[in-house]
């Protein structure tokens, strides 16, 4: 079995196991009458990324094989998703927000670093077998969005996007590629014998990155960017979904099928990663990440004026441009963490640039926009009322998405030398 088909099936699971439940938890919140916490939900994957990445990620530079930690973070993510998930069967409406928050809290602590730590793994792997990253791990990691879709498309189909059901369908993924993990190619483990400053012993080196003016800007906008991350993933199915108390829209697709229209992002997405190589190449990564902002303004700005209905081209469109937004940020980004880092931080590395995207960033993120989205949307009990801040809120989401774009435009500097694509 060659080694980038066993890399592919790694990150076919890894983003599977989000896929069940990222894009629809919100509309489940809704149900059981969570739905002023859902930016809670999200904000805690971002909470968790402030430390927990880095800490893995130091254990996988120095203590612990990679992949087998991928293993037994897995491992534990699924159990504590399943225990959210029993715990919502058998309380059913019920359901009490400590309870099933601190559950679900202790199982993204445990996979929100896989992200990064799947990332360095596939790095290590290919570059032992002297493969060149940058052509190599963008076709690899297209099926991570393969495995997103496959599962949102399967929640959906199931009838599981409103139901506690999400989360089982996690815990099953999680637990099957907790056991794969460990059947992975050794990623090897930094114990130099030579005294070490406590910085350096405790892995923490990769935060002396800041002291470069080029990577300080770079992690200050990705954090910026990162607040846009979680979004769409948080408010976007409740958001379509709400459009079924509109008679005028109560019977369209994407009414009734949030998650299948949504699965389009992730088409998108799979397509676009595939551009990655020739686009860094050729225009170097300031264009890739201000293609990624503009395209996050476009995302927001489509969902504040389509409908499912006439306007559902909007709305498709907004899709479309999804796969831009994310991955032109985020494997780009990734990628030129790991060019501009010594090998002995990698893992580190790729650990802080989580901490100020999915961390910081999907933190305020998602707390801001619980608190735009409850200001224009939840103040409000009529459909129609709600339906209209939505709009409004995608708007301002829209404006600062442009904002940031603009002045990483000013401020990032990078100089570039054009590549024709290999």
């Amino acid at each position: 079995m060659g080694i980038k088909f066993r890399l592919t099936v790694m990150n076919f699971l890894q983003y599977a196991v989000w896929g069940s439940y990222l894009t629809s938890m919100g509309s489940y919140l809704v149900g059981v009458g969570l739905a002023s916490k859902i930016g809670l939900f999200y904000a805690m994957q971002g909470i968790v990324s402030l430390f927990m990445p880095a800490v893995i990620g130091i254990l996988a530079d120095r203590w612990i094989q990679a992949q087998r930690l991928l293993g037994i973070c897995h491992g534990l993510a699924a159990l504590f998703m399943a225990s959210a998930g029993y715990y919502a069967l058998t309380t059913g409406a019920e359901v009490q927000f400590g309870i099933l928050f601190t559950l679900y809290a202790l199982s993204v602590a445990f996979y929100m670093p896989t992200i990064a730590l799947s990332n360095s793994v596939a790095y290590s792997v290919l570059e032992s077998n002297n493969y060149d990253t940058v052509k190599a791990f963008p076709p690899i990691r297209v099926w991570g969005t393969v495995g997103f879709i496959c599962a949102m498309l399967c929640c959906d189909a199931a009838g599981f996007q409103t139901t506690y059901m999400q989360f089982i369908q996690c815990a099953v993924l999680g637990l099957v590629l907790g056991i794969y993990a460990f059947t992975l190619p050794a990623c090897p483990t930094n114990r130099a014998g030579e005294k070490k400053s406590l910085v350096e012993a405790l892995g923490l080196r990769a935060f002396t990155l800041f002291k470069q003016k080029k990577m300080a800007i770079f992690f200050i906008f990705s954090m910026l960017l990162g607040v846009s991350l979680q979004i769409t993933n948080g408010f976007a199915n409740p958001f379509i979904t709400s459009f079924r108390d509109i008679p005028e829209f109560a019977s369209t697709f994407g009414a009734n099928h949030a998650n299948a229209l949504i699965s389009l992002s992730q088409v998108s997405e799979t397509l676009c990663i595939l551009l990655i190589p020739f686009c860094l190449k050729r225009f170097g990564i300031k264009n890739v990440m201000l293609m990624a902002m503009f395209a996050w303004v476009l995302r927001f700005g489509l969902f504040g004026v389509g409908n499912p209905g006439g306007g559902v081209w909007m709305f498709i469109l907004s899709m479309i441009v999804y796969g831009v937004a994310f991955d032109f940020f985020n494997i780009s980004g990734s990628l030129f963490v790991n060019k501009e880092t010594d090998t002995s931080i990698r893992a580190s590395a790729q650990g802080l640039f989580m901490i100020m995207t999915n961390g910081i960033g999907a933190t305020i993120g998602t707390l801001g926009a619980q608190a735009v989205v409850n200001h224009f949307v939840y103040a409000h009990t009529e459909p129609t009322a709600q339906v209209a801040g939505w709009s409004t809120s995608w708007l301002v989401f829209a404006g600062y998405a442009l904002i940031v774009a603009l002045l990483f435009a000013l401020v990032f500097k990078y100089k570039h030398t054009p590549e024709t694509a290999k």
